[in-house]
């Protein structure tokens, strides 16, 4: 029978030789590698879209940072809104000259 973890009283997880353990468990915590404003970026495009593969989103929590990720948010955000405000006077413009 498997111990039991006092506090969830679920089974108590033991820790898994370091041969089976995957490389992200492998390596050091505090030595992760920061992810590039590329990187960041895609992963905003790809969740505004709600779309995001499960081994991106394992490996964007291991190297992204959350407050760049509100940062390049807030920006994409902002470009977005303001494209839709070019397009709308552009053709409100063009509505208006033809009239």
């Amino acid at each position: 029978m498997k111990p039991i973890d006092e506090q969830t009283q679920e089974p108590a997880v033991e820790p898994r030789p370091p041969s089976e353990r995957t490389e992200s468990e492998q390596r050091d915590p505090g030595a992760r590698k920061p992810a590039s404003l590329l990187q960041v970026a895609s992963a905003v495009f790809w969740s505004f879209f709600g779309v995001r593969k499960g081994r991106h989103m394992l490996q964007d929590m291991e190297s992204i940072k959350p407050l760049h990720v509100v940062i390049v948010g807030v920006v994409a955000g902002a470009i977005f809104v303001l494209t839709l405000l070019v397009i709308v006077r552009v053709v409100i413009r063009t509505a208006g000259a033809a009239g």
